[in-house]
């Protein structure tokens, strides 16, 4: 592999870490992440070119693993990686994080992945101009301001609050995001708690989805919990293909909703098992339809089913145990036959005994 030049905007010559890049970038990154990014201002201080392979040996790492490392500080903007006219790496350009604007920018413009899936984020801008357009960037707060802000009652208990659903110590990026939500977004206590609690029964607890998901909720004119749990089902298109497959044409009720979330997050399966249940429950009973296909789901889960081959491996095994089934019914219905036979003993002896 080709040997990189690496140059540097700004700070050229030493090596140095800028304090943004400790307060904002090094808590959420890996140890990988954080001794590649190093490396690289060492080589650039030290004005040496360098190759894949080199920053691979030098931790004991892949080459996948480095440029895993690469990718990632690339989509949070502490870097650019130049390639050439044949998409092959060529170099890296690490960027001034001493300018807050750029940075920013590329920063909130690389939310986490899955976040473009979730529902939440998938609403609609409101028509309320008082709301923070998801346009708008996150200020940079000072240490000053955090400290103000941490110092208030309220405040500090939502950063414990925060820090159990997170379970671990808020970096100072984190305490920003809360502030943002609270300064910028105007959300209440109560829906800054539900946020959180919602991103984390997801299993999502970078603060980049949660920000994520803070925007669309405040450009959708999202003000309490209620409305929030509201947005997240309405733009769920898998709870409506559920109500549906139930012979449901209303929004979910509370109750519902938590059976749908019940099978999708808590017994873990797949829409398609779901769905399977569902039209069975449609032509078994007309009425409790939500604890019938609980009941159905419930038992597959812990037969272990993933898969609808699963689902068919365990009816063709009730359909070679229906006949011994069959019998042992009809012996247990023969014997509550007889012992609820009334019969008059004295008789029966008297007549056996011919007396």
């Amino acid at each position: 592999m080709r040997r990189l030049k690496i140059c540097q905007d700004g700070c050229a010559g030493v090596t140095v870490v800028s304090n943004r890049f400790i307060d904002e970038f090094m808590p959420q990154a890996n140890d990988a992440q954080l001794k590649i990014y190093l490396y690289l201002l060492r080589a650039v201080s030290a004005g040496l070119p360098l190759d894949i392979s080199e920053i691979a040996d030098a931790f004991n790492h892949t080459e996948k693993d480095v440029m895993r490392a690469l990718k990632y500080w690339e989509k949070r903007g502490v870097l650019l990686m130049e390639c050439d006219t044949d998409g092959n790496l060529s170099g890296l350009r690490l960027c001034d994080l001493s300018g807050s604007a750029s940075a920013q920018q590329k920063d909130a413009a690389a939310p986490a992945a899955s976040a473009a899936s979730d529902p939440a984020v998938s609403a609609p801008a409101a028509s309320d101009g008082s709301r923070t357009s998801g346009k708008d960037l996150k200020p940079s707060y000072s240490l000053d301001e955090l400290k103000a802000f941490q110092q208030k009652d309220s405040a500090a208990q939502l950063l414990f609050i925060t820090e159990q659903y997170l379970g671990r110590t808020l970096s100072p990026s984190d305490v920003r995001s809360i502030l943002f939500f609270s300064d910028r977004l105007h959300f209440s206590d109560d829906l800054i708690d539900y946020l959180l609690q919602y991103c984390v029964e997801r299993g999502k607890k970078d603060f980049r989805y949660i920000e994520k998901v803070a925007v669309s909720w405040a450009e959708a004119g999202v003000t309490t919990p209620a409305e929030a749990e509201k947005q997240a089902v309405k733009y769920d298109k898998t709870v409506y293909t559920i109500m549906n497959a139930l012979g449901k044409t209303n929004a979910p009720t509370r109750r519902e909703a938590e059976f749908i979330r019940r099978w999708r997050e808590d017994y873990a399966l797949e829409p398609s098992i779901i769905l399977e249940a569902c039209g069975r429950t449609v032509l078994a009973t007309d009425r409790h339809r939500f604890e019938y296909a609980d009941k159905i789901l419930s038992s597959w889960k812990d037969a272990g089913v993933r898969h609808l081959s699963d689902i068919a491996r365990l009816d063709e095994g009730f359909q070679k145990e229906k006949p011994a089934r069959q019998g042992r019914e009809r012996s247990a219905d023969r014997y509550n036959r007889f012992m609820q036979n009334s019969y008059d003993y004295d008789a029966l002896e008297k007549e056996l005994l011919h007396i």
